[in-house]
């Protein structure tokens, strides 16, 4: 039976050190896995624009042994051109594997639904799970004992806050969420987070004072205060997640020396400055070479 990576909610805790331990392997040694995916094939489906998601996908694929097709916006136009069903038939009979980097978290459903070829979500609108298991890859490696630290996540209550939300409390994780009100994460998933937290002994807090938020944190986290479909939010988002700025002193906030993450493109001197982004503390660019390390073990637990 086919397995697909659509929301971090559908891993388990043993799932995630498994992906986590395979990540260390492939770290220490590439050259024992660069036959692994050989003759394997993937189509990268894409209607949003990409760095990482599409570098890390086709690089890692390439150094697995294996090939990447990348499929732009124009060139399917997923549900108009073609629906999404017939593409998943289709793709599947050319292909070991689909990622899919999409608007509506629907769309990813409906095309592991009907691909007979493992799915992965390069990003929706509800989830982006590559990129937070990659995240917490990175404070695990960063920290070595991540067991009772704090990550501290400071804006938009958006796809990647939900994936943090669901993977932190199986990672052993503590998650502080620091939002704006009315921009808190989805309720369900705080909800879920929450008993998830409850079971494996870790705590979920929401705050809406970003100094609060950080406290004791070992781990500050942000992200853009406008997604792309949000363009003509922007500049109303702008006034209202002013406050929640990762700066030099909400850094301070934190009493205590702390690690600084964003999962990038960042606006510089927006959600983030640029003396706390190249600062000693950042380990933002650490976190994106680990989104390749972390989609190769994902991409051998799935095709391999």
């Amino acid at each position: 039976m086919k397995k697909d990576l659509i929301s971090i909610r559908d891993l388990t805790a043993d799932e995630i050190e498994s992906i986590f331990k395979l990540t260390d392997e492939l770290k220490k040694d590439p050259s024992e896995f660069d036959k692994h995916l050989a003759f394997k094939s993937i189509a990268l489906i894409f209607q949003k624009p990409s760095n990482r998601t599409r570098v890390s996908f086709e690089v890692g694929m390439y150094q697995l042994g294996g090939n990447s097709i990348y499929l732009s916006p124009e060139e399917i136009n997923l549900g108009v051109r073609e629906s999404i069903k017939d593409v998943a038939k289709t793709l599947s009979r050319y292909v070991d594997g689909l990622v899919l980097r999409t608007f509506e978290h629907k769309n990813v459903l409906e095309l592991a639904k009907f691909a007979t070829v493992p799915v992965i979500n390069g990003l929706s609108d509800f989830s982006h799970p590559c990129q937070a298991l990659a995240d917490v890859y990175t404070v695990r490696e960063k920290l070595k004992n991540i067991k009772k630290a704090t990550l501290a996540y400071v804006g938009d209550g958006n796809n990647v806050c939900n994936s943090l939300l669901y993977l932190c409390p199986k990672a052993g994780l503590n998650i502080h969420i620091g939002t704006p009100k009315g921009y808190e994460p989805c309720n369900v998933v705080l909800k879920e987070a929450k008993a998830m937290a409850h079971t494996t002994g870790t705590s979920v807090k929401l705050f809406n004072n970003p100094a609060e938020a950080v406290k004791a944190a070992d781990v500050i986290y942000t992200d853009v205060w406008a997604s792309m479909g949000q363009e003509k939010e922007a500049e109303k988002r702008k006034k209202i997640f002013k406050a929640f700025q990762v700066n030099k002193k909400l850094v301070k906030s934190a009493g205590k020396k702390v690690l600084i993450m964003h999962c990038l493109p960042a606006h510089r001197g927006m959600e983030i400055t640029d003396e706390v982004i190249d600062g000693p503390g950042s380990i933002v660019f650490d976190q994106a070479e680990n989104r390749m390390h972390v989609q190769k073990a994902i991409l051998i637990k799935l095709l391999g």
